[in-house]
């Protein structure tokens, strides 16, 4: 008798599935006679196959998707049933009496609800919305596809181009594929060009401005002519032609396009019209307007009567309020950038809204413009306040380093305006409750709050508006808060403040600077560390019961727990070890006193309160032009320092200090380093909403003076979610140490990341990873070789994970899942690393909130 093992069955069970799907659905069960399933686009450029997504996207048929050369969502659509309304009904129909029995059984409305259901026609078309209906060859697409490739050549100057298709009909029954063969003929160049406006103003301005032309002598191309339609928009409307429009410049092109024309000379005049009239009224000329009058109307509802409001000139501004000014005149005409007699700019429009959005204060401000005979403006600035208070509320379900899963609430409070300048004071409260990975029934806790107010300015003793702008929207935040946290068993205590500055200096780059931030972290259990860090817990214990049977029977009642013959915790613990470091085991070997140091050292470095004292600048540019913009990059460079002001401080006082040597502010030694982080993430946009991802990642902070190593709270760790997925949080490093400690940190980092993104069936989409990288310690405290950078012969300890994951698309968040294997591990032996622990047993499974980036 032959014996069929589970994974035999297994692999049978798969074979079937896959037979079943592919008998049953059969690509091409939709396409009727005399008709063809696309299966392929190709353009051939004068006899040469080209493979440019911008002429492929001009196609208005593509064949269906594939994923790993199977067309999935195709063979899904085809499963559902094209009529099951129908289908059901003549079911109802073929036997008389099956109507009468189900409606005995249910009721005449049920029995009619039943084709609706799920089981009936809804499973159909729940596979037609997530599969995808076959591309079946539409000549008449066909030709509008061919017209607009015709098109685009034109467009670029090769106006006698000529494109033609056939159709190749496949090796397999009802598949085509469509060849389209472009011939380009002879391009036309632009000869001259000359300009027709009616507007003097306007020519003049033009006059001036001609070397920035986009459209320019040599090869003619149509996007040359929008780009320079849009230039002299910006610059018509940016100069003081509040009203101008775009439609008003068109262009006129003068040639001889016939496909016999010898000469391909083009001869281009740019006009640019009047404003189009109203109402079969003569138009008049455009011309530049100045402001005459800024009126800003600061609470206007749309009932209020003009004639009921009191007014307050300020500056060349008029303010109209009700009953009582509530807002500073300067804090408001900081917000506007018009000035009485200024030019108009479509810019400082821009500003003005942008800047006072910024303030939230006031909803989307309406703008007004009025123009009389002489060419000046009044504008009227229309704001509707916000209401003074507001609360939020929010709940959310997150994962983190430490949390397997967890949830947050929060609720907030605004009051603005509580000075009179725009700003806002806001107390918000938070909590959270979730599981801690790797350790069952174990959960962490968190309670906290902050004090936030803000300033739509840089708050400073002096003026720096002439280096950091209002159209910049600056804004100061100064916060206090304080939080509570059960997690790992040391439990935690943090009291911060922030003074920060942040503004935007262009359109893609926005800039941030701490001027102080301090940390307080309070450990609240310290004796608890080696009921938390097992692992050094255990390293310490292997080296007492080594040493054991030199002990004295006074050592042992002091080190050993007779109930778990093991080390006391903590009293036990704390006493080998100062007795191992203190000589008094004479015994001992090198190695093991070493080991010994070190968890000491740790130990010390992780139950120790933190005083840090910060300064950090953030330069963080973003090309990104919407959510929906998958081609985009972006840098984060960050720069701190921590404990400068204490050490210069210290110069003129003398601190206290402990047995270190280190100066203490409060009982505390004070943190001192240097920090420095630069992060760059680039995506591309492929066909089929196919997106590449990758992210670069670089940190090193150094301790320096006061400190000796880099907090717990400001070093870095490797693994997780949103770095190498190949390991769990805190387990990777450093360097090619094997999962040293329970929580492995370091202050020197490289990361590398890649992700391929790619749709599967509706919301659904999967992802292929690779992930690399590793934490190091370097310049500090640690002595341990394989934990420390040691030049580039370090890079070989670099690890590698990769793996696939599934993404659920909410619009409003994703919902991401994703397998992680230990591809090269360099913990294990150089002979052992590659792919020793690509093993499903063995994978790390991630779950996480939206991309991690």
């Amino acid at each position: 008798m032959r014996v069929i093992g589970p994974r035999t069955w297994r692999t049978s069970l798969l074979l079937a599935l896959t037979s079943l799907l592919f008998v049953g659905c059969s690509s091409v069960k939709r396409v009727g006679d005399h008709q063809y399933l696309l299966t392929k686009n190709t353009i051939y450029l004068e006899g040469e196959k080209i493979r440019s997504d911008q002429e492929n996207n001009l196609l208005l048929q593509q064949p269906n998707r594939k994923l790993a050369g199977v067309p999935l969502r195709l063979l899904l659509y085809n499963l559902a049933k094209e009529n099951p309304d129908s289908l059901y009904q003549t079911w109802l129909d073929k036997n008389p009496k099956r109507r009468e029995r189900l409606a005995k059984l249910l009721s005449e409305k049920q029995v009619s609800r039943l084709g609706e259901s799920f089981l009936v026609s809804g499973y159909s078309n729940f596979l037609k919305r997530v599969g995808e209906a076959p591309t079946i060859i539409d000549s008449v697409r066909t030709r509008k596809s061919r017209d607009r490739l015709s098109a685009f050549y034109r467009n670029q100057g090769y106006f006698n181009n000529a494109v033609r298709f056939e159709l190749e009909p496949g090796k397999r029954k009802k598949r085509a594929d469509i060849n389209y063969h472009i011939r380009l003929g002879q391009p036309f160049y632009v000869d001259s060009i000359r300009y027709n406006i009616t507007s003097p103003e306007l020519d003049s301005l033009l006059q001036l401005n001609t070397e920035q032309s986009a459209v320019k002598k040599g090869q003619f191309n149509l996007n040359n002519f929008n780009a320079e339609r849009e230039r002299l928009t910006r610059l018509f409307r940016n100069s003081g032609v509040y009203n101008f429009q775009e439609s008003s410049i068109n262009f006129d092109v003068v040639g001889d396009t016939t496909e016999v024309a010898r000469d391909s000379a083009l001869q281009i005049t740019l006009n640019v019209r009047n404003p189009a009239s109203r109402d079969s009224l003569p138009s008049s000329n455009y011309r530049i307007h100045r402001f005459k009058k800024v009126n800003i109307y600061t609470d206007y509802r749309f009932d209020t009567e003009k004639e009921d409001l009191e007014s307050l000139n300020y500056e060349g501004y008029t303010l109209y309020y009700k009953d009582r000014l509530r807002y500073k005149p300067k804090a408001l005409i900081d917000a506007i950038f018009f000035e009485k007699d200024s030019l108009y700019r479509d810019l400082d429009r821009i500003r003005t809204n942008r800047q006072i959005t910024n303030l939230n204060n006031f909803t989307y401000p309406n703008m007004e413009f009025l123009a009389d005979s002489t060419g000046y403006l009044t504008s009227n600035i229309y704001l509707t306040p916000r209401p003074k208070y507001s609360l939020n509320l929010s709940f959310d379900v997150l994962q983190s380093n430490i949390q397997q899963i967890g949830t947050t609430f929060s609720a907030s409070v605004i009051s603005r305006n509580i000075f009179g300048g725009a700003e806002n004071l806001s107390f918000s409260a938070r909590g959270s409750v979730g599981l801690i990975k790797d350790s069952p029934g174990a959960i962490t806790s968190e309670l906290g709050g902050t004090v936030n107010l803000t300033f739509p300015r840089i708050w400073f003793p002096t003026n720096t508006e002439k280096i950091i702008p209002y159209y910049m929207v600056p804004n100061t935040r100064l916060s206090i808060g304080t939080n509570f946290q059960q997690n790992i068993g040391l439990d935690r205590q943090s009291f911060n403040t922030t003074l920060n500055y942040n503004w935007t200096s262009s359109a893609f780059v926005k800039n941030a600077v701490d001027l102080l931030n301090i940390e307080f972290v309070r450990n609240v259990n310290p004796d608890n560390f080696f009921n938390v860090y097992r692992n050094t817990f255990t390293l310490l214990d292997q080296i007492a019961d080594q040493e054991e049977a030199n002990l004295s029977p006074e050592q042992i009642v002091n080190f050993i727990d007779p109930n778990t013959n093991q080390l006391g915790i903590p009293n036990g613990a704390a006493a080998f070890t100062a007795a191992a470091l203190s000589g008094q085991i004479p015994t001992i070997a090198a190695d093991s006193l070493e080991l010994v140091r070190s968890i000491e050292e740790r130990r010390q470095r992780l139950v120790e309160n933190n005083l840090i004292f910060t300064a950090n600048y953030t330069w963080l540019r973003n090309n990104r032009t919407s959510n929906n913009d998958e081609d985009f990059s972006q840098w984060r460079i960050k720069l701190e320092a921590a404990g400068n002001l204490l050490s210069t401080v210290s110069n003129f006082i003398d601190f206290r200090k402990n047995d270190n040597d280190k100066n203490l502010v409060f009982g505390v030694p004070y943190t001192q380093y240097v920090k420095s982080e630069v992060d760059y993430i680039k995506h591309w946009d492929f066909p089929g909403s196919s997106v590449l991802a990758m992210r670069g990642f670089m940190g090193l902070a150094i301790p320096y003076g006061n400190s000796d190593n880099i907090p717990f709270v400001r070093s870095y760790f490797a693994g997780g979610p949103n770095d190498n997925r190949g390991w769990n949080a805190y387990e990777l490093g450093p360097g090619r140490t094997n999962n040293l400690n329970d929580f492995n940190e370091a202050n020197f980092k490289l990361s590398l990341n890649l992700e391929y993104r790619f749709p599967l069936v509706g919301d659904l989409k999967g992802a292929l990873f690779a992930d690399a990288g590793n934490i190091w310690n370097f310049l500090d405290n640690e002595s341990n070789p394989d934990a420390t950078f040691n030049g580039f012969r370090s890079l070989g300890d670099i690890a590698l994970g990769t793996g696939v994951g599934l993404r659920f698309d909410f619009s409003y968040f994703v919902f991401r899942f994703d397998t992680g294997f230990k591809t090269y591990n360099p913990a294990l032996p150089y002979s052992e690393r590659w792919f020793s622990d690509f093993r499903l047993n063995r994978a790390v499974f991630n779950i996480g909130i939206n991309y991690p980036f």
